[in-house]
């Protein structure tokens, strides 16, 4: 057969990611903080799109409502809004003296009262916002630098001693060695020892130690406590740190009773005291969807109409425009606007009802957790709440990022309500991961000092009480995660607490 060049017709179905497709799959994932920053820069950048303010008007007979009026007016502007007593008196067709005897001679209402400018109100008689007033909390460096200056006199020793701070790390302790920080500024580690030594008196006390015995160390020297038993005691923290009360109090040469105090006296120190000055502001979390229970039983499930952004596409504007407008470019612009609008306020719908429809089914699934608590939370994995809803796993995957959920049983990530499931013993309904986890830390945390449960036991319990089959391996991969320390060290923790007067 002669190999020739030849045109075939064929017809194919493929599925094509189009860039809006693609944004809009993004938008699935971003939490309620990125998304109305998503929208506030498309409301900037897209003249057609605007941000709806509370809810349309339907148009049907409502009773008038009274004006509310806000704070501000209520107090501020209250004097403008009072008519004067003539004013009211020519209202009434009479004279001032029948109305208000005792405004005869005087007129004391009619005299206004005006809100300098600059006191307090804008341009526009509305009052300025009060957080833009609030004090910035200074961070470790600046504060830092404040004391630094009043140390230290010599210019060479203040170039050290901001490289000292630029070293440190969040915590307050010195990240990087002197010997380095000597090489890089051409001077001798001497020098930099003897600048260390200075600037460690600073506020907070013990920032620009290099080790944890160090930082409680200068604390204690600036109480007066550091006596050579608690030195022995800061060199074996080691000892402290695995429980081992006799080989500690062997090592520091002290007896039982002098050393609880002296542990008392360590647990009221800061072994970071640069996270004092975290600048990091602390954020809320705000739940995507409620969960409450329905008046006819069930559960009530709702969006949280707060943090969805709403748009409304001005097609009055977008008429206006193009029937002045000749020129072809800004004709297509304007299209490209309209299109982009459409587009975002479609997304965002559909987002919402994708986000509820999948908060629907993790409680219907989940119905077991929301009556009895987390011992009775079911394993579930996105393919399961995919095909319940008819959805790709990806899809739900996207889904359940950055969204939270707010239950009668608390604040939960969507995510949490996935976990994977463990075989029962008794061929029964297979168990929750978390469920398991949640067993595991009530076994230890209801164990006694003289009976300290290994892995191994717990795992045979909790075969034998619960049926679930579970390995020695999987009962500590689960409790290293709860960061639970082994039964060798929980025994010498329950003791060392036991023996505590």
């Amino acid at each position: 057969m002669a190999l020739t060049p030849r045109l075939e017709v064929r017809q194919a179905q493929s599925l094509t990611l189009t860039p809006q497709l693609m944004q809009s799959i993004r938008l699935l994932q971003l939490s309620h903080l990125e998304l109305n920053a998503f929208v506030e820069t498309e409301l900037l950048r897209n003249p057609l799109l605007d941000r709806e303010e509370g809810a349309p008007d339907d148009g049907g007979d409502q009773p008038e409502r009274p004006a509310e009026l806000s704070a501000y007016e209520d107090t501020v502007d209250h004097s403008e809004r009072i008519q004067s007593a003539s004013s009211i008196a020519d209202g009434l067709d009479t004279a001032v003296e029948n109305v208000f005897p005792e405004q005869v001679g005087q007129d004391s209402v009619s005299q206004s009262t005006t809100w300098p400018e600059g006191r307090g109100l804008s341009e526009s008689g509305e009052a300025p916002d009060i957080d833009q007033y609030v004090a910035a909390r200074p961070s470790l460096s600046d504060h830092l630098e404040s004391q630094v200056n009043l140390i230290l006199r010599d210019p060479a020793e203040r170039f050290i001693a901001r490289a000292l701070i630029d070293s440190l790390n969040e915590a307050g302790y010195l990240a990087t060695e002197l010997e380095a920080i000597a090489a890089q500024l051409g001077t001798d580690e001497a020098r930099i020892e003897a600048v260390l030594l200075r600037v460690q008196g600073c506020d907070p006390i013990g920032v620009f130690a290099r080790t944890v015995p160090e930082c409680l160390a200068i604390q204690l020297r600036e109480k007066d406590r550091l006596d050579p038993l608690m030195a022995r005691l800061l060199t074996n923290l080691d000892l402290l740190a695995a429980h081992d009360m006799t080989g500690l109090a062997r090592a520091v040469g002290a007896d039982r009773e002098d050393l609880v105090d002296m542990l008392a006296e360590l647990r009221e120190l800061d072994p970071k005291p640069g996270r004092a000055f975290d600048g990091a502001p602390v954020e809320a979390v705000v739940p995507d969807v409620f969960v409450r229970e329905g008046a006819g039983g069930g559960w009530a499930v709702e969006l949280n109409s707060d943090v969805l952004p709403k748009v409304l596409v001005n097609r009055t504007y977008y008429a206006t425009v193009t029937g002045k407008t000749r020129d072809a470019t800004e004709k297509a612009f304007l299209s490209d606007c309209l299109q982009t609008a459409n587009w975002l306020a479609k997304s965002l719908d559909q987002r919402a009802q994708t986000i509820l429809k999948v908060a629907i089914e993790i409680v219907r699934q989940q119905d077991g957790f929301l009556v009895n608590g987390v011992s009775h939370l079911k394993p579930m994995t996105l393919r399961m709440v995919a095909d319940a809803i008819q959805m790709h796993e990806s899809t739900v995957s996207r889904v359940t990022s950055n969204k939270y959920m707010s239950t009668p049983r608390g604040l939960y990530e969507m995510k949490y309500f996935f976990t994977t499931a463990l075989a029962s013993s008794t061929g029964g309904e297979d168990h929750s991961a978390e469920a398991v986890r949640h067993r595991i830390r009530q076994l230890i945390d209801a164990e006694s000092p003289a009976d300290i449960l290994s892995d191994d036991t717990i795992a045979e319990m909790l075969k034998r009480e619960q049926g679930i089959d579970v390995a020695r391996r999987t009962v500590a991969k689960y409790r290293e995660g709860m960061n639970i320390p082994s039964s060798v060290i929980r025994r010498r923790q329950k003791r060392a607490l036991s023996a505590t007067p």
